[in-house]
């Protein structure tokens, strides 16, 4: 639970930092994902989650690291 609770506090922090430095930005990014296919989004969302994931089990320890 720790680590989750880690994990989406620095998810709310780089978020936060992304719209205090580039608001603009941010603003034409949500546009533009509101204009979009929501089969393309849902896509992107199942895309990124499984690259998070990924990513979490290689810092975590990735079985052919144990072999190096």
């Amino acid at each position: 639970m720790r680590e989750f609770l880690t994990a989406l506090a620095l998810m709310l922090a780089i978020e936060g930092l992304s719209f205090a430095a580039f608001p603009r930005g941010m603003q034409r990014a949500l546009k533009d994902a509101s204009e979009m296919d929501e089969k393309l989004l849902r896509r992107i969302g199942v895309i990124a989650a499984i690259a998070g994931v990924f990513l979490v089990w290689v810092a975590k320890g990735f079985p052919a690291f144990n072999l190096l």
